[in-house]
């Protein structure tokens, strides 16, 4: 079987594979056509990665490798485009000798699928991320000032100091606004006389 009549019926294979997805783009002086692949979890707007494989042959493909481009790519960064791209010349390489364009396709299929979910695994630790950094900022807000052992006893010295000061405070203020009666009642060395005119009226302390 000569080079053309192998390559004619590997296309005629994979129309049947690809049934009303590969687009044939010309056929003299070879074959060349294109394979749209898709990651599993694509959604046209929204997730997933997708892109078209075009392949051509070459006078002497499959001894030699055909010719591969990448192309309409949505969702893949450069640097991974090119990665792809590299990782199916290495497959082809690998596959010269037979025809090899499903065992391509399925390649790229397969590291579209692997690449996505990456992404999808980073976005998801980049919104953990950002939401662990939004929350540990929230709580610092209600945190106030940190505490150490050595700023919490001083400020127990001052408060201890402050609260002691108040304790006489109301102390003082509270002899001061004592009836006759209660300081009587306070004060043993007054006699019955005394209560007996605490009775008729208040004592005015001067």
């Amino acid at each position: 079987m000569d080079h053309k009549e192998e390559q004619n019926n590997e296309v005629e294979a994979l129309e049947s594979i690809y049934c009303g997805e590969l687009e044939i783009l010309t056929t003299e002086p070879y074959h060349s056509f294109v394979v749209p692949v898709k990651s599993d979890d694509y959604v046209e707007g929204e997730c997933g990665i997708c892109c078209r494989l075009r392949f051509e042959y070459t006078a002497k493909y499959p001894e030699e490798v055909p010719i591969i481009c990448i192309e309409d790519v949505i969702n893949l960064e450069e640097s991974d485009e090119e990665e792809l791209r590299e990782h199916l010349q290495e497959q082809a390489k690998e596959n010269v000798g037979m025809v090899m364009i499903f065992t391509l396709v399925s390649a790229g299929q397969e590291w579209i699928n692997v690449k996505s979910d990456q992404y999808r695994r980073q976005e998801q630790e980049n919104a953990e991320r950002k939401k662990r950094e939004e929350e540990e900022a929230e709580q610092k807000r209600f945190e106030g000032t940190c505490v150490t052992v050595e700023t919490f006893l001083n400020w127990k010295r001052a408060f201890d100091l402050e609260m002691g000061q108040g304790v006489r405070h109301d102390k003082d203020d509270k002899v001061k606004k004592l009836t006759g009666r209660e300081l009587f009642m306070q004060d043993k060395s007054l006699n019955e006389s005394d209560l007996k005119f605490l009775e008729e009226g208040e004592l005015f302390v001067g």
